[in-house]
């Protein structure tokens, strides 16, 4: 029986990194499902591996959008999302905080939900297409990236980080 997603302690460590957090798994050791599509989409988990969600590729939206479905929910992030926090983290070159918090509240500094709000980022603000729905940014989009070999990401019960890959 493969170990329980409800305990992230439980999954092998991969590897780590010198730090106060390097007793838990830096990568999730379940293969990701799907193959990114609408018919096909992948099957991930958020970084504390605690609530599985599916996410594809909607590249026939305007703009061309990532689109993250959580129980009856439907999330969407402009796709060039992908390519823009993968620069900027590889422009920031350590680790990153996620810092996830829903539209309504306010991102912390320096964390990568905050960078995806950002007067400052490539697209000028969210990366979230509908409003109401556009937080959670730092939730949902690296996992996809730790899937796509994008980033690395950290899978502890709290306060994970990720960095360009």
């Amino acid at each position: 029986m493969p170990p329980s997603r409800e305990d992230p302690r439980a999954l092998p460590k991969i590897h780590t990194h010198a730090s106060a957090h390097d007793k838990l798994p830096l990568a999730m050791s379940e293969p990701v499902r799907g193959s990114g599509t609408k018919a096909d989409p992948w099957v991930l988990s958020t970084p504390p591996g605690q609530s599985e969600y599916l996410a594809y590729r909607d590249t026939e939206s305007d703009p061309p959008t990532l689109m993250c479905v959580v129980g009856k929910t439907t999330l969407g992030y402009q796709l060039r999302c992908l390519e823009d926090l993968h620069a900027m983290l590889a422009e920031h070159g350590d680790w990153m905080a996620l810092g996830s918090a829903d539209e309504q509240k306010p991102a912390a500094e320096g964390t990568v939900e905050a960078w995806g709000r950002s007067p400052g980022n490539p697209v000028g603000g969210f990366y979230g297409v509908k409003k109401g729905l556009r937080g959670r940014f730092a939730n949902y989009v690296p996992p996809v990236m730790e899937h796509l070999g994008l980033a690395e990401l950290e899978h502890n019960a709290r306060n994970n980080r990720m960095r360009a890959r």
